[in-house]
């Protein structure tokens, strides 16, 4: 059994959450409900909490103002959120669990399974609360994002994304390829890095490719339209993505010249 609370300034989103995890996880006992970030600490002091379903937008301190007091409480977190496209993509970055608003039963189910995997082999836990503090952090500054979380085999890896030369995809998986020519298989499709990865730094150039544009050495159209990095390795532009790649670079260039 999960020991939770529900953090949430919205009395709806509080009495359907609940109701939601009274129907639906029979795993899940909700042992307080907060409407802010301090009652929340009171409940963290009372209780030995397992799972926090933590709203972001709330006034006052919102809810990542709660992230070091989760971590000391060796709580998991998952997060419920209407939709803000960085928060989620600084959430999907450092591979945490989020929930949108109106909750979908069915990811609450996957959410709270994935959670309950976790808590039971407890592994790696430094890193979690390490992926908490660089969230915390990128939501903080509201700033491009500077690291990501990749899954590993035993449990978590946080890398700087500047240490990203390009990514391929291979089948199901992505591989990452780094500035010490190690390479990382991650059991992901290319798109969702796509989506997580800084637009204005990484471009996806084929439908097997994303490039890190401060790694690009120099592009030519001898045989296609080809980038060569920096170490050398040649990775072709397909047709349909060379205009946006065009105007990527483009983009890059004129950002590295005003700097």
């Amino acid at each position: 059994m999960l020991k939770a609370i529900i953090v949430d300034d919205e009395e709806f989103a509080r009495s359907s959450l609940y109701f939601l995890l009274q129907e639906n996880c029979d795993n899940v006992y909700v042992a307080g409900i907060a409407k802010s970030v301090n009652e929340a600490r009171t409940l963290l002091h009372q209780h030995q909490i397992d799972l926090i379903f933590l709203d972001i937008a709330m006034p006052g301190e919102n809810g990542f103002e709660l992230i070091s007091q989760a971590q000391i409480a060796n709580a998991t977190v998952i997060f419920t959120t209407a939709y803000d496209q960085y928060a989620l993509k600084a959430i999907k970055a450092n591979a945490l669990d989020y929930l949108l608003k109106p909750i979908d039963i069915d990811e609450l189910k996957e959410a709270v399974e994935k959670a309950s995997k976790f808590i039971k082999l407890n592994k790696n836990e430094n890193n979690r609360n390490e992926s908490l503090k660089n969230l915390a952090n990128d939501l903080t500054n509201k700033s491009s994002i500077k690291k990501i979380t990749i899954p590993n085999g035993q449990g978590y890896r946080l890398i700087d994304i500047d240490d990203i030369t390009h990514i391929e995809a291979d089948s199901n998986y992505s591989v990452f390829n780094l500035i010490n020519s190690e390479k990382i298989a991650v059991a992901k499709v290319l798109k969702d890095y796509e989506e997580i990865l800084p637009e204005n730094r990484f471009v996806r150039i084929h439908k097997s490719s994303i490039v890190n544009l401060a790694y690009i050495k120099e592009y030519h159209s001898k045989n296609g339209l080809q980038v060569v990095l920096k170490n050398g390795e040649s990775i072709t532009v397909s047709r349909r993505r060379a205009s946006d790649f065009f105007e990527k670079i483009k983009a890059f260039t004129n950002l590295k010249n005003e700097d």
